[in-house]
């Protein structure tokens, strides 16, 4: 049966969470009270990417929760190495400034001590510009 392989290691002083197979609707849940479980104040968690086949958006959208936890506690969340088509779906999401990806686990050891991430949440800032009194909003049909 499809679906999600969790493991934890140390790695120079850092927290690495491995997933490997699928991670969808039926195991984020289940996944994230794993990784949630590893949440500390001013830890960033890494979470290797590298052997996960598969993610759909609700897995993702765990992954922002646990995120948002651990940056309420000082901390980070960095995903390290995931596959073209989960760079793909935080690209369709706008997510891909949400979290600091690396493209190795050894690229975000080495950073997971640098400070915060370089644009957090820059979505924000586009949404509250474009809603500004004084300025048109964007047409959505496209028509002008």
């Amino acid at each position: 049966m499809p679906g999600v392989e969790v493991k934890t290691a140390v790695r120079d002083g850092h927290v690495v969470v491995t997933l490997r197979g699928e991670l969808d609707v039926t195991g984020a849940a289940d996944a994230e009270a794993e990784i949630t479980a590893l949440v500390r104040p001013r830890r960033c968690l890494i979470i290797d990417m590298s052997a996960l086949d598969f993610m759909d958006c609700s897995s993702l959208r765990a992954l922002l929760r646990v995120q948002g936890l651990a940056r309420r506690g000082g901390g980070d969340v960095a995903l390290a190495a995931p596959q073209p088509q989960l760079r793909r779906l935080l690209a369709l999401t706008g997510l891909e400034d949400a979290f600091r990806v690396q493209a190795s686990v050894t690229a975000a050891v080495a950073g997971a001590g640098a400070a915060s991430p370089r644009k957090r949440y820059s979505w924000r800032r586009l949404a509250v510009s474009a809603a500004r009194p004084g300025r048109a909003a964007p047409s959505r049909t496209g028509t002008g």
